[in-house]
């Protein structure tokens, strides 16, 4: 009984607008259901806790039950963390060093990433935690013990990591896009084993391995009764069957360093094109190589990093010259569009009507997330948030470059 109470009391915790258990929240779409968020925050205005965070890292906040859980890593990415707050104070509850990597199995360029971009997923009793070719790991979420770890997936990520690993049945499923190796992976969650490992198709057009790097985090979706994990690489996405890893269906859309997870509305897959700004949608039903029959539509001036959002019948995202849009998501037509200029490495969210839209600089745009996109607010904080933001209950979880933000309306 004690050993089941505590999973029982996070499951009971866990609601559609209570928790936040992965990249962009439980089903990848950076929406929440929750209302009464703040819409006027900064250092001293609705801040319910503000609690630092050891070292570096762009990883964003995971919530389930009373916890919320972040990871770093230290001296160059040379030490690997995991740390949990408690959600109601802000305490450290957990401040765990999950790897110890003297040689790191791929080259870094400072400023570009961090050596803990993925984000954890999270399920009663298990956090998940993932730094790229440097190791996964599986938490106990109570007493904070290893469970299991898996160092058997090389690649050479060149910028350091940035896919987030995703929960499917009894797997944990994640890209390996870097210099040397491309290819998807789904490891057993009860002890990490490799269960299928995927080897990219996409044709990159260059024999250039920095043009094939990408940072994108897969989304599984159902089509015609059956699952497809969608996954983007550079130059070209692919969908899987998430059993076995075989192959479906492939797209050629062009682009490098991919970093926005797909989405699915209206019977469409939404992907973005990295560094090339193009946003396209793709009828799922095909098979084999659909470049030249399932592509429905293409736009230009998306985002690179930035993810959109589909809310309804519209489709929200924020470029990387500060363009806001507001689109059809069945067509592309451009409905409104907005300056709110700076430069995005996190995405949006989306809850109780508004966009959260964060900068670099620490600048906050909420905007209504209708057919007009009027700004309601900014607001500013003190350090650079590179990391997505959490939504769970009536609060705003933060991350910045030295601290984790709770923010809710007093």
């Amino acid at each position: 009984m004690r050993t089941l109470l505590p999973l029982l009391l996070l499951a009971s915790a866990a609601s559609a607008d209570d928790s936040w258990t992965q990249f962009r929240g439980p089903a990848g779409t950076g929406i929440s259901k929750s209302t009464g968020l703040p819409r006027e925050f900064d250092d001293k205005t609705n801040v319910v806790w503000k609690t630092p965070i050891h070292d570096k890292g762009w990883s964003s906040p995971v919530v389930l039950g009373k916890q919320v859980w972040v990871t770093t890593a230290r001296g160059e990415g040379r030490e690997q963390w995991a740390v949990c707050v408690d959600r109601d104070t802000g305490k450290v509850v957990h401040d765990i060093k999950v790897f110890d990597t003297p040689k790191l199995p791929y080259t870094f360029a400072k400023n570009f990433n961090s050596h803990a971009s993925p984000t954890p997923v999270i399920e009663p009793g298990r956090v998940y935690v993932h730094f790229g070719s440097v190791g996964t790991a599986c938490l106990d979420t109570e007493t904070g013990k290893i469970l299991w770890t898996q160092h058997d997936l090389p690649c050479n990520h060149w910028r350091a990591p940035g896919s987030s690993p995703i929960l499917w049945g009894d797997l944990l499923i994640v890209n390996f896009d870097g210099y040397d190796k491309q290819y998807v992976a789904a490891m057993k969650k009860s002890n990490g084993e490799v269960a299928w490992k995927t080897d990219r198709t996409v044709d990159y057009k260059t024999t250039n391995g920095d043009l094939k790097k990408a940072y994108s985090t897969c989304t599984v979706i159902e089509v015609a009764g059956k699952p497809q994990v969608i996954s983007s690489a550079a130059a070209g996405t692919v969908a899987l069957d998430p059993k076995t890893g075989k192959e479906i269906w492939k797209v050629q859309h062009g682009g490098m360093n991919e970093a926005t997870p797909p989405l699915y509305a209206h019977g469409l897959v939404y992907l973005t094109a990295g560094h090339v700004g193009k946003l396209v949608a793709v009828d799922p039903t095909g098979t084999g190589d659909v470049t030249k029959t399932h592509v429905k539509w293409t736009v230009n001036g998306a985002p690179s990093r930035s993810a959109p959002i589909i809310q309804g019948d519209l489709l929200f995202m924020v470029n990387d010259s500060g363009m806001a849009f507001g689109l059809e998501a069945k067509t592309g037509k451009e409905v409104w569009q907005r300056r709110v200029a700076g430069n995005y490495y996190a995405s949006p969210v989306l809850a109780d009507g508004h966009l959260y839209v964060f900068e670099r600089s620490g600048k906050c745009f909420v905007l209504t997330a209708d057919r007009e996109g009027k700004l309601v607010a900014t607001n500013k904080l003190g350090e650079e948030v590179d990391a997505t933001p959490a939504i769970a209950g009536k609060s705003l979880f933060v991350r910045t470059e030295k601290h984790l933000y709770r923010f809710g309306a007093k």
